[in-house]
């Protein structure tokens, strides 16, 4: 993570496996209804209205946690099975608060950092848990390492200098951050 990128990159590029039509089943923290978070999304989504940014919308805003894999991969039974096994283990977790924002501005776009960071990795890693569970522990996607919890308020559309994004950011005055209670640690998974 780089609070000062000199260049932003295009958000969308082909990762490995993708292709036209193809959905990936991943987990996600979502945040409907949590009308705080909107307020804050807003006021720097005013800000950020430009060509070259996708905004996200506020039913779309997420968390990502955690890949599980391609949909044409995973059959049904492999998913309830996860499902079931992630439910167990996510529900054995506290509640938890967390505070978003203030934005930063990354290569590919506009996030509000999650803290504290903590608990949010033991989600993950409940449900990096119950994956190795169900498929082995050989089979969990992606490196746990290589997590960052943020929630995305703008994706770069192109290649570009970073600065007017930063000072875009900077303009927002008095929208900071805002708290987020997740009153249950339940799990659920959605293909994207």
């Amino acid at each position: 993570m780089s609070l000062r990128p000199e260049r932003m990159r295009d958000h969308w590029w082909w990762r490995p496996g993708w292709r036209a039509g193809r959905r990936l089943y991943t987990w996600h923290l979502t945040f409907d209804g949590h009308h705080d978070l909107h307020r804050v999304v807003r006021a720097y989504q005013d800000c950020l209205d430009v060509p070259e940014l996708d905004l996200v919308p506020l039913e779309g805003l997420h968390l990502t946690m955690q890949g599980v894999g391609f949909a044409d991969e995973v059959s049904r039974q492999q998913l309830r099975q996860l499902v079931v096994a992630a439910e167990r283990r996510c529900g054995a977790l506290a509640p938890f608060t967390l505070t978003l924002g203030p934005a930063c501005v990354e290569q590919e776009g506009v996030c509000l950092p999650v803290a504290p960071q903590g608990p949010v990795r033991w989600l993950r890693m409940a449900v990096r848990g119950a994956i190795a569970e169900v498929w082995g522990e050989g089979r969990v996607p992606e490196a746990a390492e290589d997590f960052w919890p943020h929630v995305s308020v703008a994706h770069s559309n192109a290649d570009g200098p970073a600065a007017p994004i930063i000072e875009r950011v900077g303009r927002v005055r008095g929208a900071g951050g805002c708290r987020h209670h997740r009153r249950g640690a339940a799990a659920g998974a959605g293909a994207w």
